[in-house]
């Protein structure tokens, strides 16, 4: 047998067993053009600008969806704390009473008022998830906390309202501010945590979530304090 000159056997650049060509490359993420995965959510070298920017967009997005609570996974999908920070910021500025020791206003602190939300939020969801809840417990107080923008809503009017020399109409102006925000706040509420319970049970579970905002429509209605 003739021995074989291996000097003259070249194995070609490329092999393409099945035929389809050239399939080297970076991996896309569908909806971007010239991005790989790797570079779209690597977030280390973007500019805080944007980070924050993106972080707004995805509150308000939130905050709309509550307002307009027609997408029952809306809040779950990607569920964050910044939204109930901020209203519950907001409503703890408004609603504390003076600071003045002589003053007759009765109003709760501004750390009374934190407490309340954020406690009373991880009793409602404690008691969600007791009664065999499938969502998670920040899942919850998240929702929880983004469905208090009608009743910082209602503050908002009411303390409008408080501006002028108060009569029985203004109060009932003020009440019925305060029972709409109440209604649309556990209404969003129901429609977002509604199907995480079984439904041989959703009335036990209802329940506290009317009296969680009931509690925080109370303290913005008996806040007299302009």
């Amino acid at each position: 047998m003739a021995d074989v000159d291996s000097s003259k056997l070249e194995m070609p650049d490329f092999v393409d067993p099945g035929g389809y060509g050239e399939v080297s490359g970076e991996i896309t993420v569908p909806g971007t053009v010239g991005k790989s995965q790797a570079d779209e959510y690597n977030t280390l070298d973007e500019p805080v600008r944007e980070t924050v920017m993106r972080d707004l967009r995805a509150v308000g997005t939130k905050f709309y969806h509550v307002l307009y609570p027609k997408e029952k996974k809306a809040l779950l999908k990607e569920w964050d704390l910044w939204g109930p920070l901020i209203l519950c910021t907001f409503l703890a500025m408004m609603v504390q009473g003076s600071e003045d020791a002589d003053s007759s206003d009765g109003g709760p602190e501004f750390a009374q008022v934190f407490v309340i939300v954020w406690v009373g939020a991880a009793v409602v969801t404690m008691n969600t998830k007791l009664l065999g809840g499938t969502i998670s417990f920040f899942q919850s107080v998240c929702v929880l906390g983004y469905c208090l923008l009608p009743c910082c809503g209602s503050l908002i009017l009411c303390r409008l309202i408080l501006i002028a020399t108060q009569n029985k109409l203004l109060f009932i102006l003020r009440f019925i501010a305060t029972v709409i925000g109440f209604v649309w706040a556990t209404f969003a509420a129901m429609v977002f945590l509604g199907d995480s319970q079984p439904s041989t049970r959703k009335a036990l579970a209802v329940y506290p979530i009317l009296l969680f905002y009931f509690v925080i429509s109370w303290l913005i209605l008996s806040h007299t304090n302009v």
